[in-house]
């Protein structure tokens, strides 16, 4: 099931990341960690691109930064529970 074009997938990665468990690695593509383990590289890429989450602060390339949802992906997320 999708929920506008997002599967159970992104809304599992998206509660991690409401949840405080999301760190992201910053550079030109994101990498998204979830306690310690790596997340679906196309899915954080989908989220990261549609403006879903975002590191907390700034960081340096190659640097790590917890990730914290958007405004966009609050909605996304909601738009699940809804369904």
């Amino acid at each position: 099931m999708t929920i506008n074009g997002y599967t159970a997938r992104h809304r599992a990665m998206l509660q991690a990341i409401a949840d405080g468990r999301g760190e992201l690695v910053c550079g030109r593509t994101p990498s998204l960690s979830v306690d310690g383990l790596w997340c679906d590289f196309t899915a954080t890429v989908e989220l990261f691109s549609g403006g879903l989450f975002r590191p907390a602060r700034q960081a340096a390339a190659g640097a790590s930064a917890p990730a914290v949802l958007t405004t966009s992906g609050v909605r996304v997320l909601r738009s699940f529970a809804a369904a």
